[in-house]
Order: C-alpha cells, then sequence, then structure tokens
C-alpha cells in the first residue's frame, strides 16, 4: 500500500465506526455524515492517485464508484423497503475505494456484502425473527475493510 493512502484509508477507519454504529443503532446512514466523509474519502484517494502517477488507479475509483451505485441502486429499486438510499451512497463510496484495488475488488467486496447480509438475514429467519431488519451499512464496511486488507494491491 502506497504511504500517501493512509490518510484516505484513516478518514475511512473513522467514517466506518461512525457509520456502522450510527446504522445499527437506527438502521440510518445520516447524508450530514456520509456524504461529506465519503466526498473526503474519494478526494483523498484520488490525490494519492495523482501522487503516485497512477491514472490506471484513478479510473478505477471512478469506475467503483459507478458499478457500486448501480448494482445497488438496481436493488434499491427493485426493494426499497429493504434496502434504503443510505446503503446505496456507502456502496458508491465502498466500491471507489474498492477501485484502487481493482475490478475484481470492488466485485467481490460487494458480494461478500451480499452473502454475509443475506446469511444474517437468514439467520435471523430461522432464529425465528423473521420481520427484523437488519441494518446493510456494516456488512458493506465490513465487506470492504476485509477484501482490503486481504490485498493484493
Amino acid at each position: 500500500m502506497p504511504w500517501c493512502l493512509a490518510p484516505a484509508l484513516a478518514v475511512f477507519a473513522v467514517l466506518s465506526v461512525a457509520l456502522a454504529v450510527v446504522d445499527v443503532r437506527t438502521h440510518r446512514l445520516p447524508d450530514g455524515i456520509l456524504v461529506p466523509g465519503g466526498g473526503i474519502v474519494l478526494v483523498l484517494m484520488a490525490g494519492a492517485a495523482a501522487v503516485t502517477g497512477s491514472p490506471h488507479r484513478l479510473m478505477g475509483l471512478g469506475g467503483g464508484v459507478v458499478a457500486a451505485f448501480v448494482v445497488c441502486l438496481a436493488v434499491h429499486l427493485a426493494r426499497p423497503a429493504a434496502f434504503g438510499g443510505g446503503d446505496v451512497k456507502l456502496a458508491a463510496v465502498c466500491g471507489g475505494v474498492l477501485g484502487w484495488v481493482g475490478p475484481e475488488a470492488v466485485a467481490s467486496g460487494i458480494a461478500l456484502a451480499f452473502v454475509a447480509g443475506g446469511m444474517a438475514g437468514a439467520g435471523a429467519v430461522a432464529a425465528g425473527a423473521r420481520g427484523t431488519t437488519i441494518a446493510f451499512g456494516p456488512f458493506l464496511l465490513g465487506a470492504t475493510w476485509v477484501r482490503l486488507l486481504s490485498g493484493p494491491w
């Protein structure tokens, strides 16, 4: 991992904790935290791409934002009560972060979030808590960190 990426990942770490806690407690991802925090992370990552002279990283970041946003927007439009607009915006930020690594990181990270969230939902149903709502933000964030930390860079 290039040193110049450290500020972006530090901000993303703080943002991850804040959003996960709020989402678990309220089932909301507030724009007041998500939009400026996610914007700062993506701008710092774009700056890191410029510092390292890596236009492919910048393209990956942009492509990751778009790909994750489009996939999750489709899920939101199909099931708006189950997948909120905050999840769509968070997925775009996570897609951008994963896009730095590459398109396979975006695909595997988002897929991991859906698998983990689906398993939690299935567990709730199996436990007899069929109407239980599950915050999806922590799954998006957790899957993003798992994929980032599993490399390769």
